[in-house]
């Protein structure tokens, strides 16, 4: 029978069974010892921001004997233990010498993700303004005038000639057709009508196609050689039959 179900995710082996042990044993050993420590060094910390210089004065031995106790049973490296305390004497004559306490290293970031994109654009735009400096100079600044100057009126022109344009090429027949409106409104006749629009123009007939060219008889095919024999003229030379031998008379 198993010893561990099959959905078990834990350890199997007696190696490994062990080890879990062992690990148990030492946390129940370990972890009050580091807990201690981290709670009497909390306590002096937070006396000596409060200003009560007697509480933090007892409570700092407290707090070295524990980190120095976790370190001699394994519960914590013995430079980690020192670590802390120097952060804490550190600290607690900060406090008490009235300079704020930095709780911890981590600088946090209080800028969002729209606020430091907004930062970026206007570094970008800073550094390429640095970078042109050729309209500092004096004669940069008459190159960028002159640039300008240019650009403008290649721009008016374009415009110029287009809104020009219409007004030249109307046509003299809408002139006459003024002119001749004008002087029947001053004999007080009625205008004309428009005249009807001219016919369209009648549409050419359509080129009839050609006929297509009639197709030339095939040639006539030459008749095929007859596969009879040769002539006799070609043929080999046959051979004459020989005659009937004579049967040879008994002698009497």
């Amino acid at each position: 029978m198993a010893h561990s179900a099959r959905n078990w995710k834990g350890a199997r082996t007696p190696q490994a069974i062990k080890r879990d042990r062992q690990a148990a044993r030492r946390h129940e050993v370990n972890q009050p010892r580091e807990s201690r420590a981290k709670t009497l060094v909390t306590k002096a910390l937070r006396a000596a921001i409060a200003g009560d210089a007697e509480l933090a004065t007892a409570t700092i031995p407290e707090a070295e004997s524990a980190l120095d106790r976790a370190a001699k049973t394994g519960a914590i490296h013995p430079n980690a233990a020192a670590r802390r305390k120097s952060r804490l004497m550190r600290k607690v004559n900060a406090a008490l010498a009235g300079t704020t306490v930095v709780g911890s290293a981590h600088v946090t970031k209080t800028t969002g993700k729209a606020a430091a994109a907004k930062a970026a654009k206007a570094r970008v735009a800073a550094s390429r303004a640095a970078k042109a400096k050729g309209e500092q100079t004096a004669a940069g600044k008459a190159r960028a005038a002159v640039h300008r100057a240019t650009r403008g009126e290649a721009t008016e022109t374009p415009a110029a000639a287009t809104s020009t344009a219409p007004a030249a090429a109307k046509p003299a027949a809408r002139k006459t057709a003024s002119t001749a409106r004008a002087a029947t409104a001053a004999r007080g006749e009625a205008a004309p009508k428009t005249t009807a629009k001219a016919p369209a123009a009648a549409k050419a007939p359509a080129v009839a196609k050609a006929p297509a060219a009639a197709k030339a008889p095939a040639a006539a095919k030459a008749p095929r050689a007859s596969r009879t024999a040769a002539p006799a003229e070609d043929a080999a030379p046959t051979k004459p039959a020989r005659a009937p031998r004579a049967k040879k008379q008994p002698e009497a």
